[in-house]
């Protein structure tokens, strides 16, 4: 036990540092990682979810399905919204600090190791939290653990797991500069999850794209499911959710898909399951609160895809002359506001741009650039400390019957949340993109 981390904060500081080592994408040191622990995720079943939208709410509803049952569950998720812990849980409790501090002082000690034998195959900051949520999860026997992919699938620290089933909840165009350009390249890449012999549930994925991950089922001898076998093409027949939103129904009818998949191993009920629903916690998805004077939503919506989903909520929220909302949004990179601020033109009465505090957030330029000319609302510029000086207080809470939404990306919300719902800053933002 390496005696060098005193403190929480210790450790999140040097956690940081290994940014500084730079990382290079790929599976062998996670492997090589996975082994010196032991290999602990071969310790509990593993439900693998990928996706380019839509897994981390999939991961919430099936780790609600399997709690609901009596199960002791395992969820690693990422990126966090305010808290580093909330990237592992079980039975839904995050990682609190003084444990991320026992397991980084150990961890730390195992990678130092490897990183004397060879320097390149130190692990990175996500492969020490994947490292950390196979350990915890072992330690804390659990019965079930639902790991959500960081990054692609096919070289993401996550596929060391050996799943019960694979499940790929969408395919769109993200990430491009590492996944590939394409539908099918990307397909390739998170398609990388499946393994030999493993059932497969998809989503409704672009025909290109399911083609891809057909070949590989063919390949690697695994059964594919589609929601669409399972429910038609139309929404009518999804299952249902307390998560707002007609993409939530159809993150549903994946989870649903994926528990008839494991029925028998796990005595899971249809009724059960499906009331399950209805009690998923999954914070920051077009969330609904209210200030003392007006509502605001709070939704992360960070691409192509999402925008599509963004604009199905916003065309609800204004639907029947209801108030048009005034929208505060900031995103990661020029391509992400290309496909969203358009849509979020044609409903906001008012558009507020903010710059998460990280080396890809677009620039209040390159956000501006995308607001169509014809937009007639008024268009200003903001930081979040002005926009939220501190907890509960918002400064655009005037009297209004216009609601605020609040959109974009990941690291935005959790970076408003950090001062909106705690007494005092947490500090564990700067832990977020990785």
């Amino acid at each position: 036990m390496s005696g060098d981390l005193a403190t929480y904060e210790e450790a999140r500081d040097w956690l940081y540092s290994l940014k500084n080592q730079g990382s290079t994408y790929g599976i062998e040191r996670m492997e090589l990682f996975a082994k010196r622990l032991g290999n602990p995720q071969h310790s509990y079943p593993v439900i693998h979810v990928a996706g380019t939208n839509g897994k981390g709410s999939t991961a919430a509803m099936l780790e609600s399905i399997f709690r609901a049952h009596g199960y002791r569950t395992g969820l690693s998720t990422s990126p966090h919204l305010v808290r580093q812990g909330e990237r592992i849980q079980v039975d839904r409790k995050i990682l609190d600090e003084s444990k991320i501090l026992e397991y980084t002082r150990y961890l730390k000690t195992v990678g130092e190791e490897i990183g004397r034998e060879t320097p390149d195959l130190h692990p990175s900051f996500f492969e020490f939290m994947t490292g950390m949520a196979l350990l915890h999860f072992q330690k804390e026997a659990v019965d079930v653990a639902i790991v959500e992919v960081g990054l692609g699938g096919r070289l993401d620290a996550t596929n060391v797991v050996d799943p019960e089933v694979s499940v790929i909840t969408s395919i769109g165009l993200d990430h491009c500069e590492i996944l590939g350009k394409t539908h099918e390249l990307i397909a390739r890449e998170k398609g990388g999850i499946i393994k030999p012999g493993r059932p497969v549930v998809i989503g409704a994925l672009p025909t290109e794209a399911e083609a891809v991950i057909r070949e590989l089922c063919d390949e690697r001898g695994c059964d594919l499911t589609r929601i669409s076998d399972r429910y038609g093409e139309g929404r009518e027949p999804y299952p249902e959710t307390n998560l707002a939103g007609g993409y939530q129904r159809l993150n549903a009818a994946i989870a649903v898909t994926v528990a008839e998949m494991v029925q028998q191993r796990f005595n899971l009920e249809p009724a059960l399951c499906r009331s399950a629903l209805k009690q998923v916690s999954w914070p920051g998805r077009w969330e609904v609160r209210q200030l003392k004077r007006r509502q605001i939503i709070f939704d992360v919506s960070h691409n192509a895809e999402g925008a599509r989903w963004l604009e199905d909520n916003l065309s609800i929220l204004c639907g029947g002359g209801a108030p048009a909302p005034d929208v505060v949004m900031g995103v990661m990179g020029e391509y992400r506001a290309k496909a969203l601020i358009p849509v979020v033109a044609r409903y906001a009465r008012s558009i507020t741009f903010v710059i998460p505090r990280q080396s890809r957030s677009a620039s209040f330029e390159e956000l501006e650039r995308w607001v169509p000319d014809d937009f007639a609302g008024s268009i200003g510029r903001g930081t979040v400390a002005e926009l939220f000086p501190s907890k509960g207080i918002c400064s655009l809470d005037v009297p209004s019957d216009h609601p605020i939404v609040v959109t974009g990306s990941i690291y935005l919300i959790g970076e408003i949340w950090e001062r909106f719902l705690e007494d005092t800053p947490v500090g564990q933002g700067v832990l977020q993109d990785f």
